[in-house]
């Protein structure tokens, strides 16, 4: 099957269409075509995401970034026929209600599927949440009206589902058992996550506080990094091991790795952030070199606490398959970590998605709808007025 997916649960606008086969027991992927646009530069000056912004963003890029997908895929196919372009004029007081908050993307949207022929595809899938509401509620809002406009099923999927099922994008072969561990680690999210079949979700640990991502972030700001702060601070300790070859233990700093042995899987960083706070309050004058050692440091810190309880997670639940997956996975000292594990342990099979697949993006999304319109969770377009966009949306 076709699918044509939409992700705008922050600050990205991504549209992608995928195929699909193979089913639950094969399941196989092919890329049809994909587009994002990153709002980053224009955040960096709140350092972090502005949802008013964002929102504002998504309504300007979606209808751009739909036809430049279609354009790739070589589906978009201009209407002919008049009495079809009649047709779509007249659902418009159902997508004006829809898109009440979007108005002129509402006119648009009409304009353009009036002249166009229905695109090739079996479903439309979105992510309904976690996120920033009002951007998630941007995206769905789109998908609800392209469902109608086009009659074809909806598919509302959880965001991070599609970080679980990251990894299958642009890979041939893919060698798994279940149950699955799945590590998700994000700017809001820091979980640990038993997936005992496609679809079956359990959460065994998470963060009490701060998220990974968000700890990356608040630690970037206490050293005067831009934002983002992640790749900001990997930079900075790739530096501080590549001119000074000192390992952890010769470190002159000595940061705190919470949690590490509790006997839980539950993960704490607002402490590990603290404390980077107080040593950076004591430093009359922070040299560059001082910055590279604390992203040094605190990279480590993070990097063990993570290793250390994913470790005695796959003991405990006798894992034979750990996935990885969320934006800070692009961060090349815990993909090392974990990928060198992997090849070091017998029995046991590492898959991290590649680093464009790492953080939103709309091919996971398409992913994981697939498994769920497998499992016949969707909705016929006449029965997408019930489906609301969810922040907290929880894994189940």
């Amino acid at each position: 099957m076709r699918i044509l997916s939409i992700e705008t649960s922050c600050d990205e606008t991504a549209i992608s269409i995928i195929e699909a086969k193979g089913g639950f027991r094969k399941p196989q992927f092919k890329i049809i075509a994909e587009t994002i646009i990153s709002q980053i530069k224009l955040h960096k000056e709140y350092g972090g995401v502005f949802p008013s912004l964002a929102k504002r963003e998504h309504t300007r890029n979606l209808l751009p970034i739909l036809k430049t997908t279609l354009r790739k895929g070589k589906l978009l196919n201009p209407i002919k026929n008049a009495k079809s372009k009649l047709k779509i004029i007249n659902y418009k007081l159902k997508i004006d209600r829809i898109m009440e908050r979007e108005p002129e993307l509402a006119e648009m949207l009409i304009e353009f599927v009036s002249k166009n022929k229905v695109p090739k595809i079996d479903a439309i899938a979105v992510t309904q949440g976690p996120g920033l509401e009002p951007a998630l509620w941007t995206g769905l809002n789109f998908a609800k009206a392209l469902a109608i406009l086009w009659d074809k099923p909806l598919v509302p999927t959880n965001h991070m589902e599609g970080h679980v099922y990251a990894f299958f994008a642009k890979q041939k072969k893919h060698y798994f058992q279940f149950p699955i561990l799945a590590l998700l680690i994000s700017g809001g999210h820091t979980q640990l996550v038993l997936v005992k079949d496609f679809n079956k979700f359990k959460i065994i640990g998470q963060t009490r506080d701060d998220a990974v991502g968000e700890a990356f972030d608040k630690v970037a700001r206490t050293l005067e990094l831009s934002y983002p702060g992640g790749p900001e601070i990997s930079k900075l300790a790739q530096e501080f091991s590549k001119n000074y070859k000192l390992k952890t233990k010769n470190c002159s700093w000595d940061l705190p790795r919470p949690m590490i042995n509790s006997d839980d899987f539950d993960f704490s960083f607002s402490g590990l952030k603290t404390a980077v706070l107080y040593k950076v309050q004591k430093i009359r004058k922070i040299t560059p070199k001082i910055k590279q050692e604390i992203a040094f440091e605190f990279e480590e810190a993070v990097t063990e606490v993570l290793f250390k309880k994913t470790v005695s997670a796959l003991e405990k639940y006798k894992v034979k398959t750990l996935i990885l997956g969320g934006g800070v996975v692009a961060n090349k000292k815990i993909r090392k970590r974990f990928s060198d594990f992997g090849k070091k342990t017998k029995g046991l099979k590492v898959l991290i998605p590649e680093i464009k697949y790492t953080g939103d993006n709309a091919t996971m999304i398409a992913i994981a709808a697939y498994f769920r319109h497998l499992d016949k969770k969707t909705y016929q377009p006449t029965k997408t007025r019930r489906i609301k966009a969810n922040g907290n949306m929880e894994l189940k």
